[in-house]
C-alpha cells in the first residue's frame, strides 16, 4: 500500500461510530424505488456537512451526487444503490426495519433493506468523508453518486436520462460494490462478466372461455400456459452449450377465477439471465418461438403477446481496469482478496459508465458471519443456512463489512488519484 493510502485509512477508525449510526439509520428507515425521498435528503444532508463537497441533487427524481474536487488528476466515480425491498424484515435486529411504505406503483407493503443497499450508502459516506478530511493524500475529483431504483432496474437510467452526463464531470472510470452472502470482509473480483444480463417479460396467452363441464368448446389457457412452461425449460437443456450459461425462470403465473369456468386468457412472467449477448438473443427467440408455436398447436384465437420490462444490462469488467484493481486490492487485503466468479443476480449500473462511455469494474464484499459461512460451507450447506439477499433474513454483519466495504472505496480511489507530484 502506499504512505497516502496507509494514512487514510490510519483514520477510518475515527468515523467508525458516526459510520454505525448512520448505517442503522438507513436500515430501520428504508424506501421504495423512485420514492427515497428521506434518504435522498439524509444523504445530502451528510454530504452537505464535509468541506469542499458539491451536491447535485434530484437527478433522476432521488438520485445524486457528491462531487469533491482536489486539484488536478483523474476524475473517479463510485456509485451506491440507496433503494429497498417489499419484504417484511425477519431478522430480529434491534435496527430491525418495521417501515410499511407505498411503491411509486401505490401499493403498499412492509420494507426491507434486504440487499444490503444501507451498507453500499454508508460505505460511500464514509470513505467520501475520508477523502475530504485527507485531501493532502490524492489530487483529482472524486464522485459520489447515490443512485436509486435499482431493484427495479431503471434507476441508472432514469439518471442518465435526466442527463447526468450533462450535470457532473465526465469521470476517467467508474467503480461500484456490492454486499453478497460471502464471509464478511472479504473482498470478490473477475475480470469479464460480473453480474448477469437480466430480461423479464410478461406473456398473455388468449384462449376461448367456456363452462368447465364442456371443455370441448374452449380453448383452456391453463393447459396451454401450462405446455409452454415445459416447454421453456428445454431451451436451456437443448439449445444451449453445457458450457453455456442461461437460466429461464417462469415465476409468475395467472390464469382463471373459479373453479368451473375456463378462463380466456392466462399470464407467464418469464425471467432470463444470460452472461453474453448472442445468448442473451438466442434464449429470447427461442421463447418467442415456443410459445407462438404452443399458441398455435393448441389453435389459440390469437397471437400471444411479449411486454418486455425489468431488463438489466450485462455487467461486464473491463480487463486493464480490473486487473488494476485486483492488483491493489491483493495488496490491501492480503488473502481476503479473492478470485470472484460471476454472479447469475443482475445490476443496471453498467448504464451510468455506459453513458460516459468510460471502463468500469464492479465487485462483491462478504456480508456474512465468518464463522458461521465457514462452517456451512464446510458442511456444503451455505444455501440453506446462509441468508443471501432479498431473504427477510438478510442481515450483514456490520463490522467488518462497513469496515472493508469503505476501504476497498478508499484503495481503489487512491490508485487511481494519488497524491500530486
Amino acid at each position: 500500500m502506499t504512505s497516502a493510502l496507509e494514512k487514510i485509512l490510519a483514520a477510518q477508525p475515527s468515523i467508525t461510530d458516526w459510520q454505525d449510526d448512520l448505517y442503522i439509520h438507513f436500515h430501520r428507515n428504508p424506501e421504495l424505488s423512485f420514492v427515497e425521498h428521506q434518504t435522498h435528503d439524509r444523504i445530502a444532508e451528510e454530504l452537505d456537512r464535509l468541506d469542499g463537497v458539491e451536491v447535485v441533487r434530484h437527478i433522476g427524481e432521488t438520485g445524486l451526487v457528491g462531487i469533491v474536487r482536489n486539484g488536478d488528476g483523474p476524475t473517479v466515480l463510485m456509485r451506491a444503490d440507496i433503494d429497498a425491498l417489499p419484504v417484511r424484515e425477519l431478522t430480529g435486529l434491534e435496527y430491525a426495519s418495521t417501515v410499511v411504505g407505498v411503491s411509486s406503483d401505490g401499493e403498499t407493503s412492509p420494507v426491507m433493506h434486504a440487499c444490503g443497499h444501507d451498507i453500499h450508502i454508508s460505505s460511500l459516506l464514509g470513505a467520501t468523508r475520508l477523502l475530504t478530511e485527507h485531501t493532502d493524500a490524492w489530487s483529482g475529483t472524486f464522485l459520489a453518486l447515490f443512485q436509486p431504483a435499482e431493484e427495479r432496474a431503471t434507476g441508472a437510467e432514469k439518471m442518465v436520462d435526466d442527463g447526468l452526463v450533462d450535470r457532473i464531470p465526465k469521470p476517467d472510470v467508474a467503480f461500484s460494490q456490492h454486499v453478497m452472502p460471502q464471509a464478511a470482509g472479504d473482498i470478490h473480483a473477475n475480470i469479464g462478466p460480473a453480474m448477469s444480463a437480466a430480461d423479464s417479460m410478461k406473456i398473455t396467452l388468449f384462449g376461448r372461455g367456456g363452462h368447465g363441464s364442456m371443455p370441448q368448446t374452449t380453448v383452456d389457457p391453463a393447459v396451454l400456459a401450462s405446455l409452454v412452461v415445459l416447454r421453456l425449460q428445454t431451451i436451456v437443456a437443448r439449445e444451449l452449450a453445457p458450457h453455456d450459461f442461461g437460466v429461464v425462470t417462469v415465476g409468475k403465473m395467472v390464469v382463471g377465477s373459479k373453479v368451473n369456468i375456463i378462463s380466456d386468457r392466462a399470464e407467464l412472467h418469464v425471467n432470463v439471465r444470460s452472461f453474453n449477448e448472442q445468448t442473451r438473443a438466442h434464449i429470447l427467440e427461442a421463447i418467442e418461438r415456443m410459445v407462438n408455436a404452443e399458441c398455435e398447436a393448441s389453435g389459440s384465437p390469437q397471437p400471444p403477446t411479449f411486454e418486455y420490462y425489468d431488463q438489466f444490462p450485462l455487467t461486464d469488467n473491463d480487463e486493464d481496469v480490473t486487473t488494476r484493481v485486483r492488483s491493489a486490492f491483493a495488496d490491501a487485503f492480503g488473502d481476503r482478496f479473492i478470485e470472484a466468479t460471476p454472479s447469475s443476480g443482475s445490476e443496471d449500473f453498467g448504464a451510468i459508465p455506459n453513458a460516459f462511455g468510460v471502463p468500469y469494474c464492479y465487485w462483491m464484499v462478504g456480508g456474512s458471519d465468518r464463522e458461521a459461512f465457514a462452517d456451512a460451507k464446510k458442511r456444503g450447506v451455505i444455501a440453506k443456512e446462509i441468508p443471501g439477499n432479498h431473504s427477510p433474513f438478510f442481515a450483514p454483519v456490520m463490522h467488518p463489512t462497513l469496515d472493508a466495504a469503505t476501504k476497498a472505496i478508499l484503495v481503489v480511489a487512491t490508485e487511481w488519484m494519488p497524491p500530486a507530484g
